[in-house]
This record gives C-alpha cells, structure tokens and sequence, in this order.
C-alpha cells in the first residue's frame, strides 16, 4: 500500500488489505530455500556450514512467523509499526511478513442482557429496568483504535441509553394516544435501538435487535402501585356493569310497554328502575321479597 494522509485513512481504513494477506506469499518460501541450500551445501562439513545451518533456521521461524488463520466471521487488522494498514476478512491460512503485527477482531453475533436499573420514568414513578441487546462489530478499526475497549464501551452505553428512554415514557397510563413502557414495547424498543445506535457509532458497532426484558414498579411504590391498579381494574369492571345493567332496565320496559303486560305510571317505572338497578349492580345474589300489599300502602 502507498502513503495515506491521516484523512484518506481514517476514510478508507475498513477496506480489505488485498495482497499484503494473500496466500500467495507461501510462495517466498521456495526461493529463499533454494538459495539457502545452494550456499549451505558446500560448506555443510565446515565451520561456515554450521552458521548457515543456524541462519536457515532464524529464517525459517521468521518466515512461519508470518502466517496466522482467519475463521468464519473473524477479520484481522493489520497493523505496521502502529501504521493501520487494512482489515482483512478472507477465510484460511494467511501470511504477512512476521513485521506486520496483527490484531484479531470477532464478527459474530453476541448477545446482552443487561442489569435491571432503577430509574424514574416520565412521570418520577421509580421502576425498575432491563433491557436485551444484540450486537456485532462492523468497523474493526473503529472498534480497535477509536476506543479503549469496545466491549466495555458497549455495555457502558447500554445502561445510558436505557436510562434515557425509560425517562421518556411513563410506566403505563399515558396521556391519550402517548405510548407506555408497558403496554408499547415495541416503539420502545424501537426507540432504543436507534438511540443506543447513535452512542456507539463511534466504535463501529451495529445494533441489530433491542428488546425489554424486565419491567416493574421499585418495591417501595410496588404496594400502592397494585392497589391503584386493583381500584382501576373495580371501576372499569363498575362500569361495564352499570352501562350493561341500564340497558337491560331500558330493554324491560320497552318490552313491557309495547307487549302490554302491565301499564306502569312514572313512579311505579322509578321503583322498578331503582329495584332492577340494585338487583344487576349489587355484588350478591338478590334475595327476593315478596309483597303483599301494594306499592301505596
């Protein structure tokens, strides 16, 4: 490779070191053999011989100093004396002269799941939060060289990014149409992901997946959070009752007024109202009275 300003590196660093890993420099091998053996061999029975012999050998493990192994999803940076020169990707045997010095990068998928925070969420409620993240490298100079420990770094942003998109949702009940950390967790997700995104861009890591794992009221306001739920969950019940219990009441008498069966006049239509209401809206059975007079006495 020629000479790169620090701009046009930093640019270009992600490309693929092409011939300086090839395969191809296995090759060097049998030249410098043969002309090692060609001046070994006369002075194999010497003092010189002996010399030649040991500067075969330094060579020999200089050269087998050069070839390093390149798994699937595993890339290798290259680097010359602190100079980054490339990341190469190809599968296999590989060989750079032993002064290239080389750092192995993982590609592969990982998968994190971090500690459940307590944080406030929009409303000050105090919850409690976790989240699971997958993510790979994407730019092996990035991940090496603009921070110190891109794993360290990752997790670090994690519990940050978290932190600040549990603030921007309440727990549940939003404001109408607002969506909640609980019942809405795929736009939390979502916006995660793009936020966590933007924080580790820098390392050359990508977000591929972020969902919420654990999600819960702190303890200190779990009780008073469950009975507000509870009374919730009475008056919505409540309601439904009340408007199933009036339109059954309207149902009887219409029907009895259209098919005749008894001629009510208003108050005797309110005691019946105020009866059947009771009866369908109470939380016991009715206990039924029967009256033998009538309703003035």
């Amino acid at each position: 490779m020629g000479e790169a300003t620090v701009n046009e590196q930093t640019i270009n660093r992600t490309q693929e070191v092409g011939n300086v890993g090839s395969g191809g420099g296995i090759w060097l091998l049998m030249p410098l053999i043969t002309i090692a053996a060609a001046i070994a061999g006369p002075l194999l029975l010497g003092k010189p011989g002996v010399l030649v012999i040991i500067l075969m050998a330094i060579l020999t493990v200089l050269i087998l100093c050069g070839f390093y192994t390149i798994q699937p999803n595993q890339a290798v940076a290259i680097i010359l004396f602190g100079n980054y020169k490339g990341t190469d990707r190809t599968t296999g045997l590989r060989w750079v002269p032993f002064w290239y010095g080389r750092k192995k990068v993982s590609l592969r998928v990982r998968n994190v799941t971090s500690e459940a925070l307590k944080v406030n969420d929009q409303r000050g409620n105090p919850i409690e939060i976790a989240a699971n993240v997958v993510w790979r490298v994407q730019d092996t100079a990035r991940a090496l060289f603009d921070v110190d420990d891109y794993t360290a770094f990752v997790n670090i942003q994690i519990e940050t990014a978290l932190r600040e998109t549990a603030r921007q949702y309440a727990y549940d009940h939003g404001e109408e149409g607002e969506p909640t950390l609980r019942d809405d967790a795929e736009i939390v997700g979502e916006r995660l992901k793009r936020d966590l995104q933007a924080r580790i861009d820098v390392a050359g890591i990508a977000i591929d997946e972020t969902h919420l794992m654990h999600l819960a009221y702190a303890p200190e306001i779990a009780g008073s959070m469950l009975k507000r739920q509870q009374a919730e969950a009475v008056i919505a019940a409540r309601q439904k009752i009340v408007a199933g219990a009036v339109g059954m009441v309207e149902q009887a008498l219409e029907q009895l007024s259209t098919r005749g069966v008894v001629d009510l006049d208003e108050e005797r239509k309110a005691a019946m109202v105020s009866n059947l209401l009771v009866v369908l809206c109470a939380d016991r059975e009715a206990q039924p009275v029967v009256n033998t007079g009538t309703l003035y006495g």
